[in-house]
């Protein structure tokens, strides 16, 4: 089949549906079955973004201002990471295994295989255009299946680079699908039964495609976000602490899934974390960010005028500036930020941070909880016991002890959401059996027939079955 890509159209249900057919059909055939097709896949995946990269840094740049070291960190080197770790391990996970098998079974020998599912949607946002459809749809390839991919209109340069990138590597098993979101979506889900959907985005969406996939009963993966609470407690290193969260908060202009929403710290320690921070930021992106290459811009203008709106809901200790026409706005923390400001209770994807002072422990699980379930949490802290009480009293889908978003490049980590923060696991062989269908077989032997499950049943059966099962 060959690689098409389509824009937006009244008819874009007619016009896909015979390709979506034909990759149905490349499917049945046995694409990508064979793990050496799988290998070949990848490493033609590698090679050509390898090709494009520097197509790809601009594209970002265009899209976002991306300075180039975040577009390559975050969009091009964690992608050669996940391809490199999955082909250093392909043929060990996706071997046959043979669990033991319980003596109440026996004689029989257990096997458990792992097969494709089909044919996948991955639905990518725009924050990183780049790595949010190429991460998973590696995952989705290593798994044996072909895939529909739909990147972030949203970012243009980027989707276009994507798909000439998909287009040079993956001719025939992959299906690009460019325009609006939920429009396309829509017409994609409705008629045509995925067997897995992969959407990252807001949970407001994730909650539509849940709606969409329930009457086809296709599974779903739910990449989203929430309020990531960051807290430092009386006896962190409290100018470490200050760099790694001005790090976390603003990089990608704030624009991060996981990045600090807002800092809970200790009041004992507030004044010195606060005047950390502002030299921290001025270290990183000097006296006036606006002209610094290293420092990204909001994504559009709905976006810009979201964050900006955060701004007066506060005192700017660093920032405040803002520039509409460069959808520009300043590295901004905030100080006197009521609980019930809206910026603490929605998820900000911007770059404002909200700084809240606490004394009592009880005083930040009470603030947790007026939202929703974070996808990440952060906990800076030398003292070992409070890192073991705020770890295990916030529920989050991941995070990080005295730093930020480390555990997002950790491949051997699988990452994702709890509760309204998401559903299911990626990133290394999480991703593998997230796209995979978990088959299992029990093998029973022909030489032998002990009859114990057969009737006539017997007194002196039950007391065997009681032994054997205990």
């Amino acid at each position: 089949m060959a690689f098409r890509s389509f824009l937006r159209s009244m008819h874009i249900t007619e016009e896909l549906m015979p390709r979506l057919l034909a990759l149905r059909g490349h499917h049945t055939a046995g694409a990508l079955r064979n793990i050496d097709e799988r290998r070949r896949a990848l490493k033609s995946l590698r090679t050509a973004l390898r090709r494009h990269e520097e197509a790809l840094l601009t594209a970002l740049h265009a899209d976002m201002r991306k300075p180039r070291f975040e577009g390559y960190l975050a969009d091009v080197a964690l992608v050669h990471s996940e391809l490199d770790h999955i082909l250093a391990h392909l043929d060990t996970w996706t071997r046959p295994q043979h669990p033991p098998t319980p003596l109440s079974l026996q004689p029989a020998r257990s096997t458990l295989l792992l097969e494709p599912l089909g044919v996948v949607l991955i639905i990518a946002p725009w924050n990183y255009p780049a790595q949010l459809v190429l991460n998973p749809l590696i995952a989705a390839l290593a798994a044996g299946n072909c895939a529909v991919v739909k990147p972030s209109n949203e970012t243009p340069h980027t989707a276009a680079v994507v798909e000439r990138i998909l287009a040079e590597a993956l001719p025939q098993e992959v299906l690009v699908v460019q325009g609006p979101g939920m429009l396309v979506g829509e017409r994609l889900i409705t008629p045509f039964r995925f067997d897995h959907i992969f959407f990252t985005g807001s949970p407001a969406v994730g909650r539509q495609i849940m709606a969409l996939a329930a009457p086809h009963l296709t599974p779903v993966t739910l990449e989203l976000g929430g309020k990531s609470p960051t807290i430092v407690d009386r006896r962190a290193d409290v100018e470490r602490a200050a760099d790694r969260i001005t790090w976390g908060k603003f990089f990608n202009a704030g624009q991060t899934c996981i990045a600090p929403d807002h800092v809970l710290v200790h009041s004992a320690v507030q004044e010195r974390f606060l005047a950390a921070m502002k030299r921290a930021v001025l270290r990183y992106y000097g006296s006036d960010p606006q002209q610094s290459p290293f420092y990204a811009r909001l994504v559009n203008d709905k976006r810009f005028n979201i964050v900006q709106g955060y701004l007066q809901e506060g005192t700017a200790l660093v920032g405040g500036t803002c520039d509409a026409g460069d959808r520009y706005i300043a590295p901004t923390v905030l100080t006197d930020v009521p609980h019930d400001a809206v910026c603490m209770q929605e998820e900000i994807f911007g770059p404002v941070l909200p700084v809240l002072p606490w004394t009592e422990r009880e005083e930040v699980l009470a603030q947790v909880a007026r939202n929703p379930h974070p996808l990440a949490a952060y906990i800076f802290s030398s003292d070992r016991g409070a890192q073991r009480y705020f770890s295990e009293r916030i529920a989050f889908g991941g995070g990080c002890i005295n730093h930020c978003m480390l555990h997002f490049g950790h491949t051997e980590m699988p990452f994702g959401g709890v509760g309204t923060s998401g559903m299911g696991r990626y990133h290394g062989r999480q991703g593998l059996l997230q796209f995979s269908n978990h088959k299992n077989l029990v093998q029973a032997s022909t030489l032998i027939e002990h009859g114990l499950q057969q009737p006539p049943y017997s007194s002196w059966k039950e007391r065997v079955l009681r032994w054997v099962v205990g």
